[in-house]
């Protein structure tokens, strides 16, 4: 009898041991698989271009018409005018320059050039344009002994690279000035330049690496 007794009990140890130990393996299994892996993030270095950049590499290089011959295009499409902006404009695969100019007595006009053709669309006078505006535009222009072309030479001989836009504006001293946009095309970055509209001299420089 007590020979028996031992055994059962011996059993019944053993069953025990079992049991916790095989709860124990089913519990750290299932814990191991709600255990999310480590995942990891590509780099964003290596050379990627960021959203404006990938852009501009888009679109520059479907302008098959410069600045210059645009500009020369809206200044003939309205008789008697000088330039006073343009700008490169997509989407690639319609590129076009967007070109304002205005006559001496500051009427400002709009003319979009096709940056693929040369052609110019239908011109629009600016109907936004009060006597005020037309007045301070007329002063500006006359102020503004530097041409557009001198302005953007004055960028691209500091900066080697594409002129995608560029305006006449007002320094916080009321000079006139030019801001020209110069694209490099070997990062794609943009420098813009502010220079002076009477003298050429270069007021301010700035590096969109965006």
């Amino acid at each position: 009898m007590c020979s028996a007794a031992v055994a059962a009990a011996l059993l019944t140890g053993c069953g025990g041991d079992d049991d916790n130990g095989g709860g124990s393996a089913q519990t750290e299994g299932a814990q191991t698989a709600r255990t999310p892996m480590p995942t990891s993030t590509p780099s964003a270095g290596g050379g990627t271009l960021t959203e404006d950049q990938a852009e501009r590499k888009a679109l520059v290089p479907k302008a098959k018409i410069g600045y210059e011959e645009a500009l020369r295009t809206a200044v003939g499409a309205v008789p008697e005018s000088k330039p006073v902006s343009i700008e490169l404009k997509g989407p690639a695969d319609t590129p076009k320059w967007e070109t304002e100019v205005a006559t001496a007595d500051g009427a400002k006009h709009t003319v979009d050039v096709d940056a693929v053709t040369g052609k110019a669309g239908p011109t629009k006078a600016d109907a936004d344009q009060d006597a005020d505006d037309k007045r301070e535009l007329a002063d500006r222009l006359r102020k503004a002994t530097v041409t557009a072309q001198q302005a953007a030479q004055t960028a691209t001989d500091k900066t080697k690279g594409t002129v995608t836009s560029v305006e006449l504006d007002d320094t916080n001293g009321g000079a006139p000035k030019w801001s020209v946009d110069v694209v490099t095309t070997d990062d794609w970055n943009k420098t813009t330049f502010d220079i002076d509209a009477t003298n050429r001299k270069i007021l301010r420089e700035h590096v969109d690496r965006d």
